[in-house]
């Protein structure tokens, strides 16, 4: 999700990544209309592969996580040690190809491995650079994990992705229409009180309007999408939190209107890994959706 964010005083980033000199501006018009225009295309693309799941899902997350893992390298300044990023992103891909024919296992040996190569070609700031691998790993092994039921994957999934998009839209409207005191002043200026409460808010709407579309008992949907907005927006914070550590405003242009991967998604990767972790500690490596809705 995008922020404007603001570097800490006296960092010696770059000035032009950097806008702590002046409050961040509102999103204008035209901003806005390249969010419509950016969300009305990658929107039906994740739902359509989110449906087909398989290789298609497969796919998409395993792209996303390559890019998530690279635009991590450039926030915090270690994308030109080549042969850290190209480990990386190898790991991720051969674990993708591995989950796409239903090789859980060795997706996690693989990625196990690719974070020992990473962390061993690390030029500098080990620690952010294995940290990195782990956030775009663990983003990609939950997406295939939900979507792994085949009973439940489908309703899982989405419900999570619901959650996350009304947090981020009640939260936008809210904050912008009500404004009011700051969440975190410190980490994301612009981020209010209101916006939070919006987002969620939002989220239940949202749930309980896919549990009465048939995915699931509605009590459920309620308090599992309460939960799943206060880790997405939790997500957000700390994304906005490593950017402002490294002087950093968006992590690409990649997404117009919305920065990179990483600010579209920081919610996302929080609330689909902790719904992975509920759902294989309650249904097991093939119930994790069922996990996640039944209770």
């Amino acid at each position: 999700m995008t922020h404007p964010e603001t570097a800490a005083a006296g960092d010696a980033a770059n000035p032009a990544q950097r806008d702590d000199a002046a409050p961040a501006k509102k999103a204008g018009p035209s901003n806005l209309v390249m969010r419509i225009a950016a969300a009305l295309v990658l929107v039906p693309l994740a739902l359509g592969a989110a449906y087909a799941g398989g290789v298609f899902w497969t796919a998409l997350v395993t792209v996303v996580a390559v890019g998530l893992y690279l635009e991590w390298l450039m926030v915090i300044g270690e994308i030109r040690t080549a042969s850290v990023g190209t480990a990386g992103a190898m790991a991720i891909a051969t674990a993708g190809i591995c989950a796409a024919f239903g090789l859980i296992d060795f997706a996690v040996v693989v990625l196990a491995l690719g974070l020992v190569a990473v962390a061993a070609l690390a030029a500098g700031r080990r620690l952010w650079v294995a940290a990195g691998f782990v956030y775009a790993a663990g983003a990609e092994l939950a997406s295939v994990l939900v979507r792994f039921d085949q009973q439940q994957g489908w309703h899982a999934l989405v419900l999570v992705l619901l959650v996350v998009w009304a947090s981020d839209i009640g939260g936008y409207v809210a904050g912008r229409s009500i404004g009011g005191p700051k969440l975190a002043p410190r980490i994301s200026p612009n981020k209010t009180w209101a916006g939070a409460i919006g987002g969620f808010v939002a989220s239940l709407v949202a749930a309980a309007g896919w549990s009465l579309a048939g995915a699931g008992g509605v009590l459920a949907m309620l308090a599992v999408a309460a939960v799943l907005s206060v880790v997405s927006q939790l997500g957000d914070l700390a994304e906005s939190a490593v950017k402002r550590h490294f002087g950093v405003k968006d992590s690409s242009h990649i997404i117009p209107g919305h920065g990179g991967l990483l600010d579209r998604l920081d919610g996302y990767v929080a609330a689909i890994v902790f719904a992975a972790i509920v759902g294989l500690l309650r249904g097991g490596l093939d119930g994790v959706g069922r996990g996640l809705l039944v209770w």
